[in-house]
């Protein structure tokens, strides 16, 4: 296995295995370095496993852990950044309860780049063959630190005190690891809360929940009277909204929002945000009118944080609902980008329908995932003329793109056009081009 947009994932206990994550844990001290590791994870049944696993690796490298327990994503990294030290988070993010995971931090709670995945990739690779392991009088303790209460006062920090008072809000947690912090977030803040999947069961996450299955969520919504709603992914570091019609609110518009809300009140440095390729055509147009600079990066919330540094931004995020305030958070994080985007509501006092129907029209988009059995980094050149002729009937107001997963064993097609119908016609044939393969 290999480091993919978000780390290392697979089926649990058949692809990511208790040996190879112990061989990960391992790499990581070696890489990675320092005194400590802090370690969260979701509550997956294979967490547990894995955790233990992986903390035999740092401990028989002679380096000690603190582990944090069942913790959203962008806690860990908020603990990371704090006592600057590398961390770990076992969790499979939005897929299915049988996979699993394990994504890296830097020290600070930053996003491995790709140098540092090419060296632990080949400590992995070395592991075997390595002479050099340290003695049986250096192996590392393991202790414990509740983040939760840090993670609480950090996110409840980003906007005032009760700035949320009288707005009713829906969060569904997706039976993940935000299910005993989201609430509690918003409770504080001054929010009615209606809390929908919290009561995960090791087997429950992202079941019929979360951000990728919203639909009970915008049921909810409608029928509890809320101004909105939030959907969690089973880490909790990515979000997606409801308006109170009970419609999606997907990544793009969510920056946009944020933008426009930034820019209007002269906070957004340098006019800018960044985004990846896979943002829809639309928020380009609707930052372009609002005179908001787009930067675009490579799919993956790593590089777009990458790009943020390089130019001292401070908004940047992915249309599957990986928003960074980097002024805020060293990684995306999906309860400081719900509180944030129902402050702006509040604040305002217009629906979240408006401020989005107003930053941006969404093109129509189509997009699939067609499964494949072995890894194909060179499928856009082996489909190159279908991809021009594509490019040539949609036009400049349209878009094409093809590109492997770097978190799923799939291809993704997407093609976006002035009208639905376009886009799908374009979208299936170039996926029936892609399943000749």
């Amino acid at each position: 296995m290999r480091f993919g947009t978000d780390g290392i994932r697979g089926v649990a206990n058949a692809q990511l295995t208790p040996e190879l994550a112990l061989a990960i844990g391992r790499a990581a001290a070696r890489v990675l370095g320092g005194p400590v590791i802090t370690v969260g994870r979701d509550p997956r049944w294979s967490g547990p496993m894995l955790e233990a696993a992986f903390v035999a690796g740092v401990c028989a490298e002679g380096v000690s852990v603190e582990l944090l327990g069942v913790v959203p994503t962008p806690a860990v990294a908020l603990r990371s950044e704090i006592a600057n030290c590398p961390a770990a988070m076992i969790s499979a993010s939005h897929n299915p309860f049988g996979d699993n995971g394990i994504k890296l931090f830097a020290p600070g709670g930053l996003k491995l780049s790709d140098e540092v995945q090419a060296r632990l990739e080949a400590e992995l690779d070395a592991a075997g063959a390595r002479a050099d392991a340290p003695t049986g009088r250096d192996v590392g303790t393991v202790g414990t630190y509740n983040v939760a209460p840090d993670y609480v006062r950090h996110v409840g920090e980003s906007i005032p005190d009760g700035a949320l008072a009288g707005l009713k809000v829906v969060l569904d947690c997706g039976n993940g690891a935000s299910s005993d912090v989201a609430s509690t977030v918003f409770t504080r803040l001054g929010a009615e809360v209606v809390a929908l999947h919290v009561t995960p069961d090791g087997s429950n996450i992202n079941d019929a929940s979360g951000s990728t299955h919203p639909e009970s969520l915008r049921t909810a919504v409608v029928a509890d009277g809320a101004q909105l709603g939030f959907a969690f992914d089973g880490d909790a570091d990515r979000m997606l909204a409801v308006d109170h019609q009970g419609r999606l609110i997907d990544g793009d518009q969510l920056i946009a929002v944020a933008a426009v809300d930034l820019k209007r009140r002269g906070l957004l440095v340098n006019d800018t945000v960044v985004v990846t390729v896979m943002s829809n055509l639309g928020f380009r147009i609707g930052m372009a009118v609002e005179g908001i600079e787009v930067v675009d990066t490579a799919v993956g919330d790593r590089y777009v944080l990458e790009a943020l540094d390089q130019g001292g931004h401070v908004l940047g995020g992915e249309q599957s609902g990986h928003i960074i305030f980097r002024d805020r958070a060293t990684t995306g994080d999906g309860v400081l980008s719900a509180v944030v985007i129902a402050e702006i509501v509040a604040r305002t006092g217009r629906p979240l329908a408006d401020l989005a129907d107003a930053a941006m029209t969404r093109l129509p988009q189509v997009l699939r995932n067609v499964r494949i059995q072995a890894p194909m980094p060179d499928v856009t050149a082996r489909i190159a003329d279908e991809l021009t002729a594509a490019a040539a009937a949609l036009g400049a107001d349209g878009r094409v793109l093809v590109r492997p997963s770097g978190t799923e064993p799939v291809v993704r097609v997407m093609v976006e056009a002035v009208d639905a119908v376009t886009a799908q016609h374009w979208c299936d044939h170039l996926v029936q081009v892609v399943e000749s393969l």
